[in-house]
């Protein structure tokens, strides 16, 4: 994708599409259990709270002001508290994928609007994949994070929400783009915290030195960069620009761009009917022989090969 920047671009092929719950209002006890194996489903707590109880045993306690990014597509479960799940309580399932979108009748009496004294509200969105450019970014990020937003957010986003309920036409795309915006929001807010542990990729675009050359770079990734045009997009020396640009992204600039090419490579090749030709010109190779030479060392297969092994 041409004129964006990694994270836009990685965010481009996931997408909140008719799978909402807004307003789901809990009165405990009660347990809600994932299980339409959803890419990446986003949590987002109102008020009350509960714990999100994960296969592998992790625990992480959620409240109002919390919203927790699961990826999947293993199930999970949302529970008022942990010892909810061994007495007797309220059982809900969301499994939008699998069966239908994600309706107030479809959610097993799951109540919506106005919440009673303790209750616990929640907007979920769980997310579809289209293609594979996704990937990268599921891989970038951990089974789960959590990121606290202060009370106005979630005021304004259950207003939002319940607007976006009561009116008929245009509802469900309205909700969906608002599951967007806060997705990206969310990712935002835990990259820029997670600090040195942010893939590098993020990293650099917000380094004073390597930014600049990564934007250039992420807007016209079908120019002959070489590290010498980057550092100069930086404004820095060559022996600088390689130099800060490892120490920041933990690899060379070299290896950071065929990489980059070879990811968009791998998602055009299973997302689209284009020539390998073209496919080779839009990723900066001046021909389908040494694209084919470069994308063989990278995924030990060529580009015609991977693309039958991908629709097999």
């Amino acid at each position: 994708m041409v004129g964006v920047d990694p994270l836009s671009s990685l965010l481009s092929g996931i997408r909140a599409e008719g799978s909402v719950v807004s307003h789901a209002v809990l009165a405990a006890p009660w347990t809600v259990r994932f299980t339409d194996g959803a890419p990446l489903t986003m949590v987002s707590v109102l008020r009350g709270g509960g714990t999100l109880l994960l296969p592998d045993g992790t625990r992480r306690a959620v409240g109002a002001g919390d919203t927790a990014v699961l990826r999947g597509p293993e199930p999970f479960l949302l529970a008022d508290r942990p010892t909810t799940v061994d007495r007797p309580h309220a059982e809900y399932e969301i499994a939008c994928f699998t069966d239908a979108e994600c309706t107030a009748e479809e959610l097993g009496g799951i109540r919506w609007g106005t919440d009673p004294d303790g209750a616990t509200a929640l907007i979920v969105g769980a997310y579809r994949a289209f293609g594979h450019r996704h990937e990268r970014l599921l891989r970038a990020l951990p089974r789960i994070l959590v990121v606290n937003e202060d009370a106005e957010v979630c005021a304004w986003l259950e207003t939002a929400a319940a607007d976006a309920a009561r009116l008929a036409a245009g509802s469900q795309a309205l909700m969906d783009r608002l599951l967007d915006w806060a997705l990206v929001c969310t990712l935002r807010t835990w990259f820029d915290r997670a600090g040195a542990d942010a893939p590098g990729w993020y990293r650099g675009l917000a380094d004073p030195v390597l930014g600049p050359a990564l934007h250039a770079f992420h807007d016209r990734p079908a120019e002959p960069w070489t590290v010498a045009s980057l550092a100069g997009r930086a404004g820095v020396s060559r022996a600088l620009f390689a130099k800060r640009f490892t120490e920041v992204m933990g690899r060379p600039p070299l290896a950071y761009l065929t990489e980059c090419r070879m990811a968009d490579a791998e998602a055009l090749l299973t997302d689209t009917d284009l020539s390998i030709a073209r496919i080779a010109r839009s990723v900066g190779y001046a021909d389908a022989f040494g694209f084919s030479a470069a994308f063989k060392r990278h995924k030990g297969l060529s580009p015609s090969t991977f693309r039958a092994a991908a629709a097999a």
